[in-house]
């Protein structure tokens, strides 16, 4: 059998290994995994080398927790994730302290001068640990107000309140009879001193008290294991204590602030300091886009569809807004939307967007957009002089360009994203009041800003109804000045050619209402089935069948190819490479010689597909640019029933 400590030292490596996957969001989940795999081997090896693994009180005590940890994963959205972080921080902090406070309590007399000074400092740092964590919660759960709260004499309280401390440290180590009475003492003094120095702290320096917690937790956990003699408990807790040191380093980084600073409160004096009477004002100067105009001074500014529609480069700005309004989902489909309409889209993190680090990879990640379009600071700063666009959701400090001119306020020198940079800039904010940190943000009277005020999901719902615009237009200009409904009301004779976009949105109830729809008008409706359509011989033919689509309306590719030179309109639903003209003259490809499906030939195609990307053979396909094809870019339900409208 493995020695207990090899196995320690392989349990605490195991941990290590998670932690460094969960750097990533690719791996994020395997390491989340390993590392509580370890955790849990953790507990059972310490039970079982204590010799307590038949105590019914331990197990009875960790279904609880387990129970009490799956409601919590299980009923907390994302949004609550911050305080979620905030509370569990405390938790770890609260179990250390009763662990010291427990060595305090059965070992008067027996432990040595090592233990009880380790097991005192412990239940100080554990005890500030829960209180701080607690406080932190109920701000960021907004239990509490977020802004500062500073008392009268607070440093002295703060100065006394850590000198006593130290003073009742130094008589439990020194083994005085009143161990136990102290101790207690210990324990409520620090409570409170957690209370005080975290009610100091306000929302906008949240993120850098969440990671000092966090760091805080771990410390309080390697403290009590040397007072209990355990160094599983040492290990782990010295490798969170160290990696929440470093998060919290780079957090001050970010933000420019020093911790010192931080803690006293005195970032929060400085903002009421130079955000003065403006602070509780909106910016003066400004007109409010709802229309889609652009804001600002400048009446000759583009009008924003065509903003949208001409913009090529586009870079997302999320912050604590997108959070607060839940709108990570409309950013998705928003973004979706551009990059069916060929446009490069990135989204820029700021480290200290949002109420804790990683707050908005999180959210993006909870609507499953890549890791690879995410980009933080340093990269993204280059590229926004050459962005056409940028779209800011409920960001305002991190993109504050009087950081850079400022002197005196709480953010003159924190690095921004360079915003203010790019051709044009729509801000989605509820307001246009200053930040956390409580300095006007000029970039609100740029102008090349849009300012869409309100609620961030109204705000991109807007942006998605321009869109939608744009392509009706794009679709309408796409045959040559044609409207689609017209091409519809003319045709004759139409041709439906199903694919695996249908099979994938599960649209073949709704192809099924076109076509009775069609034939209602007088039109004569055939399939055409390819033999590879789909993802298995016969699949069209399965779904079609399902919708109940008479099987002598099926026509495989050899029996309609000639037909359709004579067809008003083919509508191709999520079908690619098996209408790819390319497969008769792309040399060299996959897909070269393979017999396709003619629609080409038609004086009309209707082109239901995600977006323009290549098939699963990657070739391109021309009949996206030609003159006779209107392009119904996005989910095929939606793309039928428009269609459906328009009949």
């Amino acid at each position: 059998m493995l020695d207990s400590n090899l196995l320690g030292l392989l349990l605490v490596a195991g941990i290590v290994g998670g932690i460094k996957l969960m750097s990533s969001p690719k791996t994020a989940v395997e390491g989340n995994l390993l590392g509580a795999v370890c955790m849990a081997g953790a507990i059972i090896l310490t039970l079982v080398s204590n010799q307590i693994v038949s105590l019914p009180i331990l197990w009875v005590g960790m279904l609880i927790g387990s129970v009490f940890g799956y409601v919590l994963a299980v009923k907390v959205a994302m949004i609550q994730m911050p305080q979620m972080v905030a509370l569990l921080n405390g938790l770890g902090g609260g179990s250390s302290a009763i662990v010291s406070w427990l060595v305090l309590l059965t070992g008067v007399g027996t432990i040595g001068v090592f233990e009880r000074f380790t097991a005192a400092v412990g239940l100080a740092v554990g005890a500030v640990t829960l209180s701080g964590s607690l406080i932190a919660t109920a701000k960021l759960s907004g239990k509490m107000k977020s802004k500062p709260t500073v008392l009268k004499n607070h440093s002295v309280y703060n100065f006394f309140t850590l000198l006593l401390t130290v003073l009742l440290v130094i008589l439990i180590t020194a083994g005085v009879e009143q161990t136990v009475a102290l101790s207690v003492l210990a324990m409520l003094l620090t409570l409170f001193f957690g209370v005080l120095f975290t009610i100091r702290v306000g929302g906008a320096d949240m993120p850098v008290t969440i990671s000092l917690l966090n760091s805080l937790s771990g410390l309080a956990g390697a403290i009590s294991g040397f007072a209990i003699n355990n160094p599983l408990l040492v290990a782990v807790g010295s490798v969170v204590g160290a990696s929440g040191l470093i998060l919290t380093q780079i957090m001050c980084k970010a933000m420019n602030r020093s911790l010192m600073n931080v803690l006293t409160g005195k970032t929060a004096l400085q903002a009421q300091k130079a955000g003065g009477s403006t602070a509780k004002k909106e910016v003066s100067g400004l007109k409010k886009s709802t229309t889609g105009g652009v804001a600002g001074k400048d009446s000759k500014t583009k009008n924003l569809a065509a903003v949208l529609a001409e913009a090529k480069k586009v870079i997302v700005v999320p912050g604590y807004g997108m959070a607060l309004g839940q709108a990570q989902a409309k950013v998705k489909q928003v973004v979706d939307r551009l990059e069916e309409q060929g446009k490069e889209v990135k989204f820029a993190i700021h480290p200290v967007a949002g109420r804790m680090p990683g707050h908005m990879n999180v959210l993006l990640a909870e609507v499953n957009v890549e890791y690879e379009k995410l980009y933080e600071l340093q990269a993204i700063n280059p590229e926004f002089k050459e962005t056409d666009l940028v779209i800011v959701i409920g960001a305002n400090d991190v993109v504050n360009p009087a950081a850079n001119t400022a002197e005196g306020t709480p953010i003159y020198g924190m690095p921004i994203l360079q915003v203010d940079e790019a051709k044009h800039v729509i801000i989605m904010n509820m307001d246009t009041k200053p930040g956390y940190a409580g300095v006007d943000n000029p970039l609100y009277k740029s102008p090349k800003a849009t300012l869409l005020l309100g609620d961030a999901n109204q705000s991109l719902t807007q942006l998605l109804q321009l869109m939608e615009k744009n392509a009706t237009q794009s679709e309408q200009s796409a045959t040559g000045g044609e409207d689609l409904a017209t091409i519809l009301a003319e045709a004759k004779k139409v041709i439906v050619v199903p694919g695996y976009g249908m099979a994938l949105g599960q649209a073949q109830a709704k192809v099924k209402q076109v076509v009775d729809r069609l034939e209602e008008q007088g039109k004569e409706v055939k399939f055409a089935i390819h033999p590879v359509a789909g993802r298995m011989p016969g699949h069209m033919n399965v779904l079609l069948a399902e919708v109940n689509v008479e099987y002598e309306k099926l026509y495989e590719l050899q029996a309609i190819n000639p037909e359709f030179k004579e067809t008003d309109l083919v509508i191709v639903i999520g079908a690619n490479d098996v209408v790819n003209p390319a497969a008769n003259t792309a040399e060299g490809t996959p897909i070269y010689g393979m017999p396709i499906l003619q629609v080409d030939e038609a004086k009309h195609v209707i082109i239901m597909n995600m977006d323009t990307k290549p098939g699963y053979a990657g070739v391109d396909n021309p009949l996206y640019k030609s003159p006779k094809a209107t392009l119904l870019l996005g989910d095929a339900n939606e793309s039928l029933t428009r269609i459906l409208q328009l009949l």
